[in-house]
């Protein structure tokens, strides 16, 4: 048995599939193996926050407890947070929680509660963070963590933070 010009064809073409997948697999895994180190001098942040969610067919509201956690994950320098603003909704604003810039040390961090019992944010309730440093850092841990229970249930989840515009 020779091989044929078709056989030889099918061949060609099945190695450029393979050569072809190979790469992308191979292009896919370096990009996530070496993830890129974000540095920032200031960052305006929105962290939507849960103050309740709904539940069943009824759409039965589920309130929550929130948490506003701001973490310096730089191992040098201190960052400075000018506002954590709360709003609601509807878009206003419910609340600033700085009245004077907050200064957060080398990994250490700043927490901001909204109790259970505070139904004015509402289900797209959100923060607005704004924080800046003299150096470039590394980027601030900013994010949402919201708890809830009722009898014997229990609801907890995170909201990552994302930055709006840079300072």
């Amino acid at each position: 048995m020779g091989i044929t010009g078709e056989n030889m064809l099918k061949n060609k073409n099945m190695f450029n599939i393979m050569l072809v997948l190979c790469l992308l697999v191979a292009s896919e895994s370096k990009s996530r193996a070496e993830p890129e180190i974000m540095l920032s001098k200031g960052q305006t942040v929105y962290i939507p926050i849960y103050s309740h969610i709904y539940a069943g067919d009824s759409e039965e509201a589920f309130y929550l407890a929130a948490t506003l956690s701001i973490r310096n994950t730089d191992r040098k320098y201190s960052i400075t947070v000018f506002a954590a603003d709360y709003y609601g909704s509807d878009g206003s604003l419910i609340k600033k929680h700085i009245e004077t810039p907050v200064q957060i040390k080398p990994m250490s961090s700043k927490r901001y509660i909204i109790k259970e019992s505070d139904k004015s944010g509402g289900s797209g309730a959100n923060f607005i963070v704004r924080w800046k440093s003299e150096h470039e850092v590394n980027i601030p841990i900013i994010e949402s963590i919201m708890i809830g229970t009722r009898m014997q249930q229990g609801i907890s989840f995170t909201s990552r933070g994302q930055a709006i515009r840079e300072e």
